[in-house]
């Protein structure tokens, strides 16, 4: 059965490797000199962020256990990190905004290289303010980076197109082959070097300050809104009221948390998933077929972004309703393949099945990735941006909680349901985000822009 994991990970390198050099000028945006120049340095902060991030996850429960804590007490100490990611990440959001996008970018690193140095301590208490470190950083990551790229993209003049081959190469780069190294590189460490569990999060630490240290000194300062008059309460407000007022913001950030909260939950459960009775199965080599599966979404995503048709809100209903139907084959083969009554050997039948379906799963994740970042950079107001994106997570980051802390109370096929659920609710979501692309944005939202902006000599 081996045999079955090569096979699988050989014909998506060959299908990756065939879809990047076979790209023609219709799948190529073409861009200038200086938008290189500029791509290329993001791209490479951005991979020593996402190697700084990528180091660290199939490490954190494993180190967790070698402490001797048991799974609830590591459970707890996951939910810290999301419930910090909820409560913090708005605040950090709109900092981001108002003290400038690069200072955020530079504290995520500080906080995450933080976050690291206490995984050398086994005392619970280091740890859980780790995880509080970590769930900051995690906000930022996910709303600083993309933010300043957006506006230093549009301050220094570049066709609003151009940003769809930053993003698509962005993912296929930190969400594909980082992570695919990232692995191996951790699996020297620990394994064949036997430095121990902890050293991962050193090497972490080592890109992080790399990436710090490029953008000190190569990245320019770029904010939302600086005005010294809006404090955060004024900020907030302005994030919740173009969001309530505009149903495009709305809808996109009810399908961003559809689809991550799938996403995440998908983490905790393909690997029982595969493994019901204790099977033997190569996690890392599943992970990094999971990987390539991205890589090809990300792939087929510059293509599809570099031409004038579909557009993204047209292709997007696609890939959310493949997804779903990904997700619905442990439901399936529970129903139509007998499960096997021993325990240990090699991966079932079924697992085989859900194997692909997981791996089309993944695709649709390398495509969604590019896809909403595309979305966003065009809905999401300039003012208020790091704001907004923290604003959508609220609700990712309470669901994944609730996930974690009832893992156990439901079958697993309930909780695939559940995300498939989701996922086609997104797909129907995305129709009407489809439907009225086209119009503009709500008298509210520019009234009360205009209103702040009447407002601020008043109060200096």
């Amino acid at each position: 059965m081996e045999a079955f994991y090569y096979l699988v990970f050989g014909v998506l390198a060959v299908v990756v490797a065939g879809a990047e050099l076979s790209k023609s000028n219709k799948d190529r945006i073409n861009t200038s000199s200086a938008f290189n120049s500029f791509k290329n340095n993001y791209l490479v902060i951005y991979s020593l962020m996402m190697a700084g991030d990528w180091l660290q996850g199939p490490y954190v429960y494993y180190l967790y256990t070698t402490y001797g804590f048991g799974k609830g007490e590591i459970g707890q100490l996951f939910i810290a990190g999301f419930g910090s990611s909820m409560l913090f990440g708005t605040i950090v959001g709109s900092l981001a905004d108002k003290q400038g996008r690069k200072r955020a970018c530079i504290t995520y690193c500080i906080t995450y290289i933080l976050s690291c140095i206490t995984k050398h301590s086994p005392h619970y208490n280091v740890l859980m303010l780790g995880r509080i470190l970590g769930g900051i950083a995690t906000s930022l990551l996910f709303s600083a980076f993309e933010s300043w790229l957006v506006a230093e993209h549009n301050k220094r003049g570049f066709e609003p197109q151009w940003l769809s081959v930053t993003f698509s190469k962005a993912i296929f780069l930190g969400n594909g082959v980082v992570a695919i190294l990232a692995g191996l590189l951790g699996n020297t460490l620990v394994d064949t070097l036997a430095l121990g569990p902890v050293a991962p999060f050193d090497a972490a630490s080592c890109f992080l300050t790399i990436g710090m240290f490029i953008i000190l000194f190569t990245w320019s300062e770029n904010y939302g809104d600086p005005s010294e008059s809006k404090d955060l309460f004024t900020q907030f407000r302005g994030a919740a009221v173009a969001i309530a007022s505009d149903e495009k913001i709305a809808l996109l950030g009810a399908i961003q948390s559809l689809f991550e909260g799938s996403m995440y939950t998908f983490v905790f459960l393909w690997t029982p998933a595969l493994s019901p009775n204790d099977e033997d199965i190569p996690h890392g080599f599943i992970f990094s077929t999971f990987m390539l599966s991205s890589m090809l979404g990300s792939s087929l995503a510059s293509r599809l972004m570099a031409r004038q048709s579909p557009r993204v809100e047209s292709y997007m209903q696609i890939v959310f309703a493949i997804s779903a139907t990904s997700l619905l084959l442990p439901i399936v083969t529970s129903f139509l393949v007998t499960p096997a009554g021993t325990k240990g050997g090699s991966i079932s039948f079924a697992g085989c099945i859900q194997l692909l379906g997981f791996c089309v799963f993944e695709a649709c994740v390398g495509l969604f990735w590019p896809s909403i970042m595309k979305m966003r950079s065009q809905y999401i107001p300039e003012e208020a941006r790091s704001t907004i994106m923290n604003f959508f997570r609220i609700p990712l980051n309470i669901f994944v909680c609730i996930v974690l802390y009832n893992v156990d109370a439901f079958p697993m096929t309930v909780m695939f349901g559940m995300c498939s659920i989701f996922l086609f609710v997104a797909c129907f979501l995305q129709r009407r985000l489809m439907a009225i692309s086209d119009k503009p944005k709500t008298e509210d939202w520019v009234g009360m822009k205009e209103r702040d902006t009447e407002a601020e000599p008043l109060n200096l």
